[in-house]
């Protein structure tokens, strides 16, 4: 065995796929698939055995299943990069299997030069991701925008608020807007709830902190 070969263990309890990908990578000159496993006790045994350098897991498999077979490989042998290859794109199995370790996640339809690829992009760091995966994983952990709150406020309490950090007060602000003074007293009242302040001393450090007090 050369050992600047690639060792690959496959982990499937179809005897047809392991047929179909044992014929695929072995037409790869840098790629050596080192043992074929029918179930997830196998596998751990096998990883043991030869300490691959990449695994092709199935997930769903009679007995152990690939997520703990994956997590229980990963334990022992923690530099091994395992790449999921499965018919599965739901999230009881995408969410699990990363957790547990997954390095990289394709499915079953992925031409062969794919998989070849992704063994050769796993021992070089580098994961990859089927699209749809990729899409579910990054909504899930994408943020959701941070809503401040002066962003409640309406138009007429943003200028009732910017010439109170000018220091106005109700009287002079109803003036500038043309409005009644209990008006004005209405629009802070609700300034002051909606940035979550006491005061209107409070209300103006806001609105220079948010650079809310220029024009």
């Amino acid at each position: 065995m050369n050992r600047d070969k690639i060792k690959v263990l496959l982990v499937d309890d179809h005897e047809m796929v392991r047929i179909g990908l044992s014929a695929v990578l072995g037409t790869e000159d840098d790629i050596d698939l080192v043992g074929e496993a029918s179930s997830g006790e196998e596998g751990i045994r096998l990883a043991r055995q030869y300490k691959p350098d990449v695994v092709l897991m199935d997930l769903v498999m009679e007995g152990m299943d690939g997520i703990e077979t994956t997590r229980r490989i990963l334990k022992e042998l923690p530099d091994c990069k395992v790449i999921v290859l499965t018919s599965y794109i739901d999230d009881a199995k995408i969410y699990p299997v990363i957790e547990a370790g997954a390095f990289s996640y394709l499915l079953k339809t992925s031409r062969a030069s794919e998989i070849a690829q992704a063994i050769r992009s796993a021992v070089k760091g580098q994961p990859v991701l089927e699209a749809q995966v990729a899409s579910k994983i990054m909504n899930r952990f994408r943020k959701p925008a941070e809503h401040l709150p002066h962003e409640e406020l309406t138009e007429r309490e943003m200028e009732v608020l910017r010439l109170i950090a000018k220091g106005k007060s109700n009287q002079e602000v109803a003036d500038e807007l043309v409005i009644g003074v209990k008006t004005v007293k209405f629009h802070v009242t609700n300034i002051l709830a909606k940035l979550g302040v006491e005061d209107r001393t409070q209300a103006a450090i806001y609105a220079f902190k948010h650079g809310l007090a220029d024009d």
